[in-house]
């Protein structure tokens, strides 16, 4: 293991760091990811693909013809230091979000739709109405769709918890994002003990309503943890029952957000898949481009 620390390509602290050959992406504009992108605009849509300035964005947009909603605006009350996210006071909730991201999944024809959110820790519910009605009106508009939906931690409060599991989405995603060692420094509103929390909740849950909801979580690698740490973090989500994990590089959006340590190599992508899998993890996906909702679909055996 300790060799394979090593292998890494190791980037300028403070930096835009000079991307590996296995990092670059080429842009592949065409009718069907502009056709998706007058489709967000008329419809008055954030996409994490856009504000995150996901790099699967041409593939995702412009084949697969798929896309992860943000919902409650484009303005986060916290302020980590590796997302390209704006901090600042939100605005208030759009009343017509959830039938207009309906609206998007029907036009799309979507069989599985991702539906993610800003933090919203200014509201009395962190949003979690807000996010369960989106679900509904979904599911209401494309019963067959499966939805997906990659949740913040509410701060830890149960009852908004439940309101989102009581929509029965298909797929329950919350990122642990990195290791516990770096967790005060990358997320300073966040906690990994209330990441791990809140995972088990749902699997409670679930197990207490007798419902197949799969349970996701995702880490980013690149920002100074070990492949020790990350194997520690694979152990605590086991023992929280996570089903599916996903593992990429971290890219900083910008020489303000926090520095790329280093590069990890394909290789070593596919080990951490090997020792993912073999702590019974069902579906892993590990690469450098690698994102939660990247292959979103093919993360649920039912899918």
């Amino acid at each position: 293991m300790e060799n394979l620390v090593q292998i890494g390509s190791v980037a300028k602290r403070g930096e835009a760091a000079r991307r590996p050959p296995w990092l670059k992406v080429k842009v592949r504009s065409n009718d069907r990811f502009l056709e998706l992108k007058k489709l967000m605009r008329g419809l008055k849509l954030n996409t994490v693909c856009e504000e995150a300035r996901c790099p699967n964005i041409w593939e995702c947009w412009g084949e697969h013809k798929t896309a992860t909603f943000m919902i409650m605006g484009e303005i986060c009350t916290r302020a980590c230091r590796y997302c390209s996210v704006t901090s600042a006071r939100p605005e208030a909730l759009e009343p017509s979000e959830p039938k207009n991201i309906a609206e998007a999944v029907e036009q799309l024809n979507l069989s599985h739709a991702v539906i993610t959110s800003v933090d919203r820790d200014d509201l009395e519910d962190f949003g979690s109405r807000h996010f369960a009605a989106t679900i509904r009106a979904v599911k209401e508009r494309m019963p067959e769709c499966q939805v997906e939906v990659l949740i913040p931690d509410f701060m830890g409060d149960p009852l908004a918890l439940e309101r989102v599991l009581d929509t029965r989405p298909a797929v329950l995603n919350h990122n642990t994002e990195t290791v516990p060692s770096l967790f005060k420094k990358m997320r300073s509103k966040g906690s990994y003990a209330r990441t791990m929390n809140l995972l088990e909740r749902v699997h409670a849950y679930r197990s207490r309503a007798g419902v197949s909801m799969t349970t996701k979580s995702g880490v980013m690698v690149g920002l100074g943890e070990s492949i020790d740490e990350l194997l520690s973090v694979m152990d605590d989500l086991r023992d929280v029952h996570c089903d599916v994990l996903t593992l990429g590089q971290y890219l900083n959006p910008t020489t303000k957000h926090a520095p790329i340590v280093r590069f990890y190599t394909p290789d070593e992508f596919a080990m951490l898949k090997e020792e993912a899998l073999s702590r019974g993890f069902k579906h892993v996906e590990s690469g450098p481009l690698v994102r939660s909702s990247y292959h979103a679909h093919e993360h649920v055996p039912s899918a």
